[in-house]
């Protein structure tokens, strides 16, 4: 069946002759040069989202960002949050967390592995994703920075971890029809052109230099346990000031809720064991 598709210029275009890749509605995941081209007029009308008071901010809008682990991920992100908006430590929004599974929760939650198999997110279809509450004139800046983590199209951890729980995607109220995709492609093209893009459509496989976008009405947010966030990442260089790492605790302690799971995969709560 023919499906509507968004078009971005690819790498390779000239003044005279332009190729498009795509926003994919992939019913083939692997077969990546099935492009479908239409004008970007498929992006139907601007999407009514929610206002949330925040500081001088306004029109804060709730989306996510997935790449391979989340502890990295949610420090670079976090640095948006001060570089970009100048916010403060106790205003800060990223959180690391789970979305994209077609399960959603089970038994009210989503949880890290853990040796009682409890609502186990890779188990249920979910991805590690940073979620965080920006303005919407700055989502550009940072889908920036979310497309500068990869490198030829590969993210850092590539070669490690792998797999459904680690894949790329991008969570948008509305998905693809939100106008802030767009803006996504444009992204890209500005670092590189090195992505394509696909609509998700919930427990999606992990395929190198391809990005599920999610609508996240369907595939909402899901946050990861007090353990896990502003966790120093794995890759050299990631160990982070202890002022960093202490966020986790001080959010805890003014009664944010980071769900019920059990504290790790045995009981830890360290480097989620």
């Amino acid at each position: 069946m023919l499906k509507l598709v968004l078009q971005k210029h690819s790498r390779t275009s000239t003044p005279s002759t332009k190729k498009s890749s795509t926003i994919k509605l992939a019913a083939e995941v692997n077969d990546r040069r099935s492009f479908l081209g239409t004008s970007s007029a498929a992006l139907i009308g601007a999407l009514s989202l929610p206002s949330t008071a925040f500081a001088e901010e306004e029109d804060l809008i709730d989306v996510y960002f997935g790449c391979g682990c989340f502890w990295h991920v949610q420090h670079e992100f976090v640095e948006a949050e001060r570089n970009i908006l100048g916010r403060s430590d106790d205003q800060l929004t990223s959180r690391a967390g789970y979305a994209g599974g077609k399960a959603g929760a089970k038994d009210g939650k989503v949880c890290y592995h853990n040796a009682q198999s409890i609502s186990d997110y890779g188990k249920l279809g979910h991805a590690e994703v940073v979620s965080m509450k920006i303005p919407s004139s700055k989502y550009k800046d940072f889908a920036v920075e979310y497309c500068k983590l990869f490198r030829n199209g590969m993210r850092p951890d590539q070669a490690g971890d792998r797999g459904l729980e680690y894949r790329n995607l991008v969570g948008l109220k509305g998905g693809s029809k939100n106008p802030l995709a767009m803006e996504l492609i444009e992204a890209s093209k500005a670092t590189g052109d090195q992505l394509d893009f696909a609509v998700g459509k919930g427990s999606d496989s992990d395929a190198a230099r391809l990005i599920w976008i999610m609508d996240t009405e369907q595939y909402p947010f899901f946050i990861g346990e007090n353990y896990h966030q502003f966790h120093d990442g794995f890759a050299f260089g990631e160990n982070y000031p202890d002022s960093y790492n202490k966020l986790a605790k001080q959010f805890g302690s003014k009664g944010e809720n980071f769900g019920s799971c059990p504290n790790g995969a045995i009981g830890i709560g360290i480097g989620g064991l």
